[in-house]
């Protein structure tokens, strides 16, 4: 079996409050998100939309990658989002 990290970016709503996470499992920690079972900043903001998301071989390339991404300007995450969903839409409904 191949190894499988995700780099995701949730969103409240377009344009809302945004959390970048990493996970090897992306369908089961959304569940967790949209459960509000993840104690913390997405469960007390209502962050549990898909908006974007990145897959890695490495577990060190994703987290490389999610240090990145928490780094960046606000803005410059809203030009990613937008390039690939620029409807915000949920992505979890296709995993």
């Amino acid at each position: 079996m191949k190894d499988q990290y995700f780099v995701y970016i949730l969103c409240s709503q377009r344009n809302g409050t945004l959390y970048v996470g990493v996970t090897n499992d992306l369908a089961r920690r959304l569940g967790e998100h949209k459960a509000k079972l993840v104690p913390g900043f997405t469960r007390q903001y209502g962050v549990d939309r898909l908006v974007h998301a990145e897959e890695y071989a490495s577990v060190l390339d994703a987290w490389a990658r999610e240090r990145t991404l928490k780094r960046w300007r606000r803005a410059w995450k809203i030009d990613l989002i937008e390039r690939d969903n620029p409807d915000w839409k949920d992505l979890s409904d296709s995993l």
